[in-house]
């Protein structure tokens, strides 16, 4: 049975993937904070907080820590799955794992546009994209392109065995 095959019909190793998406969720996390909310326990509330807008509404900022919480929980769903993502279709694309910066770093470009230009729009966050901070804008797309490279890393490793 060739290499590809293997991968296709194997089940992925979880806790990789579960571990990859709580990398790229700290990882995030801790991108955001510096840049934008700040590491005091105000900030690190409405960080999140700002993350269960998307469901929650404006609502989410009269929340509490139980706002806050919803949205660590959506926030390690939603990195979770950028890994999840990664591993199905390189399960059936195998060659995709062959080269974590070659394909993590377009892979992250798309999880910048995906999230900017899909997922916020279609949520309660009531935004649409803005090019008003062009140097956000950068290190937003740098740091998902990471993102990205740790995806691939980890989707690799679910799936090698």
């Amino acid at each position: 049975m060739s290499s590809s095959l293997n991968h296709a019909s194997r089940s992925p190793a979880w806790a990789q993937v579960l571990l990859g998406g709580l990398l790229v969720a700290l990882g995030d996390m801790s991108f955001a904070a510096t840049l934008w909310f700040g590491w005091n326990g105000a900030g690190m509330e409405r960080l999140f907080q700002t993350i269960a807008v998307g469901v929650l509404g404006p609502a989410s900022f009269d929340g509490g820590m139980q706002a806050a919480g919803l949205g660590v929980l959506l926030h390690v769903f939603m990195a979770t799955m950028f890994v999840l993502i990664y591993t199905l279709v390189a399960r059936r694309y195998t060659g995709l794992l062959a080269r974590p910066l070659g394909y993590g770093v377009p892979y992250g470009v798309v999880l910048y546009l995906v999230m900017n230009f899909v997922v916020l729009p279609l949520s309660r966050v009531n935004a649409s994209p803005s090019f008003k901070h062009l140097d956000w804008i950068a290190w937003s797309v740098l740091a998902h392109m990471v993102f990205g490279v740790i995806c691939v890393v980890f989707a690799r490793r679910a799936l090698r065995r």
